[in-house]
């Protein structure tokens, strides 16, 4: 089964409120198997520029799906509700 990929497109809107979303969602990676493999600024070539840009690798598509759906994930996503702008892709890798 491939790996898959979140992609995600972040600018942060309210530093102090994104700090609890900080606290809860890597547990809800870490659960499901997640590696971060970049994470910061970076140079827009074309299209939005975000403040930063996240790719975080599962071991599959299933995990990526089950990390979002999860109900830890939930409360960081409520954590970060009027915290940031995002905008969350999955891709699966080529095998």
């Amino acid at each position: 089964m491939p790996k898959a990929y979140w992609i995600a497109n972040v600018t942060v809107t309210d530093p102090d409120a994104y700090k609890g979303y900080q606290a809860i969602a890597p547990a809800a990676f870490a659960e499901f198997g997640a590696c971060f493999l970049a994470r910061g600024d970076a140079e827009t070539l074309e299209g939005t520029r975000w403040e930063r840009r996240v790719i975080i690798e599962f071991p599959s598509m299933d995990a990526a799906r089950a990390c979002y759906a999860s109900d830890m994930y939930r409360k960081a996503r409520a954590a970060r509700a009027d915290a940031c702008t995002a905008d969350i892709a999955l891709i699966e890798a080529l095998d």
